[in-house]
Parts: C-alpha cells; structure tokens; sequence
C-alpha cells in the first residue's frame, strides 16, 4: 500500500487509501476546504500523524492513538 502525501497549510499529511479510489482523495480535499476556516479543526489537525480512508469515512490518526471520524461522502 502506497502512502499519498496531501498538504494542508503548511503541514504535510500521509494518507493510507484502502479504497484505492482517486474519488475518495478529491472528496477528502474538497471536505478539507470547506473545515479550513475552523478554528478547532484546524487546531486539532497539527496533532495528525496520519489519515486513512475506508469506505465513506476518513479516520484521522493523532499521535496519542485517539482517532477522529469524518464522513467525506
């Protein structure tokens, strides 16, 4: 499995994609874009160590092992 590698500011951010669908990667940018100007998501997102995408959902990894879950359907 390959790791794409997708900027959000200033921060880079491994993405694993289980679906190996470039839809789920544009709807994951296109989700990103709409939370850019969100203060606590953008907050939470410099603890990001990573993002895997299954299905519907991208679970975003922090470095403490807590998850978050985002629909980007």
């Amino acid at each position: 499995m390959q790791a794409i590698t997708i900027k959000f500011k200033n921060k880079s951010i491994p993405v694993l994609n289980y679906t190996h669908r470039l839809s789920h990667m544009d709807l994951l940018s296109s989700k990103l874009k709409e939370l850019e100007l969100h203060f606590e998501f953008r907050k939470k997102l410099k603890m990001i160590s990573m993002i895997e995408i299954i299905g519907d959902v991208a679970i975003f990894k922090y470095n403490d092992g807590t998850k978050l879950y985002l629909e980007v359907s």
